[in-house]
């Protein structure tokens, strides 16, 4: 008689991810009912520059409007960071550890990076610029990261994807932030004329160096 040696199959869990998607789609829906308004005219933020001449105050910087888009801003990019590289074949998609690494990581960069630019804005004298040009980078970038949200979604549950599609989906997302990141110039370029040289020394300080460094220490890494 031949005995049956029994293995468990360990399965991935994957309730994790659905809670906080769940958590960011209702983030989005609370933030939508509670800000009725302002959220309609964001919605029309790719099309129409209206949400940004009306909420061009640094204060909406700090509202909960910004803050809960935020939240969703984190959820969404840590998500697509960590299916790339389950997808390029450096991580697992269902790693729930990975994925609190990469939120912290991003939340403390992002964080960081805006208190340095606030002390260097101080010290150059253009605290009125660089306020109203992180304020609009802010919306757009958290624009960006709405419209990965589904992306994420359909990726994580999704087993096989086509390389193009993939590659079609990075292409899209760096097309469009470099879109809305000429907008953001151009809208502001009466100022930039006259702080040329200091706006010089930032855009190479926090705008180039950061990503720069986060490149070579990953492909070094």
């Amino acid at each position: 008689m031949i005995d049956s040696i029994l293995h468990p199959r360990i399965m991935p869990t994957r309730d994790w991810a659905t809670i906080l998607f769940v958590v960011a789609l209702v983030l989005v829906a609370v933030t939508k009912s509670v800000f009725e308004n302002r959220f309609s005219d964001y919605l029309r933020l790719i099309v129409s520059d209206k949400y940004i001449k009306v909420y061009r105050d640094s204060g909406h910087l700090r509202s909960g409007f910004t803050v809960a888009l935020f939240i969703v801003q984190l959820i969404s990019l840590a998500f697509f960071i960590q299916l790339l590289l389950a997808y390029f074949g450096y991580a697992s998609k269902t790693d729930w550890v990975l994925f609190i690494q990469i939120i912290t990581f991003l939340a403390v960069f992002i964080l960081s990076k805006f208190i340095v630019e606030k002390i260097i804005a101080t010290s150059f004298n253009m605290e009125e610029f660089v306020e109203q040009f992180n304020l609009q980078k802010v919306s757009y970038r958290t624009y960006i990261s709405l419209l990965i949200l589904p992306i994420d979604i359909v990726l994580f549950y999704t087993n096989y994807i086509s390389k193009n599609l993939i590659f079609l989906f990075i292409a899209i997302i760096l097309i469009v932030n470099m879109l809305t990141y000429l907008i953001s110039l151009k809208n502001y370029q009466n100022l930039l004329f006259g702080k040329l040289f200091y706006f010089i020394l930032y855009l190479c300080a926090l705008e180039i160096a950061p990503y720069y460094f986060m490149y070579y220490w990953f492909t070094k890494s």
